[in-house]
């Protein structure tokens, strides 16, 4: 089953940006996350369009953050992103005949639309800063395991 990882590599690529003091070029966020640049590039386009990230161009530029971590939800980046499928599960038939799968349906329709909402309220409340605040403490941990 193949999964849509874009939100991850989001967050993953805006956290090690939040961790830089300068602009990061798309090259050095390719690297991070295993991508091309170009697959970069387009994604920090999404960004820049709804104001998230900014870019600076010439010498020494590249992508910086553009918004305040604490009001940057998943929920919003959900969107940015073009809201793609939560669950990889469907009908086999969405318009079917049969009375035992319209009820199959119906039954997966309602608990399938519970847990998006569920998600969907979860991923309002978790911003950027809780998820770079999170990784300073595995960073602080780590340091002391190590020490």
């Amino acid at each position: 089953m193949r999964q849509d990882s874009r939100l991850s590599s989001v967050l993953h690529a805006l956290l090690h940006m939040a961790e830089q003091d300068g602009p990061m070029t798309s090259e050095a966020l390719g690297q991070c996350l295993g991508a091309h640049p170009v697959v970069v590039r387009r994604t920090m386009g999404l960004l820049r369009e709804a104001g998230l990230v900014s870019a600076e161009r010439g010498h020494n530029g590249g992508w910086r953050i553009a918004a305040d971590l604490e009001t940057v939800s998943l929920r919003q980046l959900h969107i940015v992103l073009g809201e793609p499928a939560l669950f990889a599960v469907g009908h086999r038939n969405e318009a079917p005949e049969c009375l035992v799968e319209q009820a199959v349906n119906a039954a997966l329709e309602g608990t399938f639309a519970e847990a998006e909402a569920l998600l969907m309220a979860r991923f309002a409340d978790v911003t950027l800063a809780d998820l770079a605040r999170d990784f300073a403490r595995r960073h602080a941990e780590r340091r002391t395991r190590q020490e």
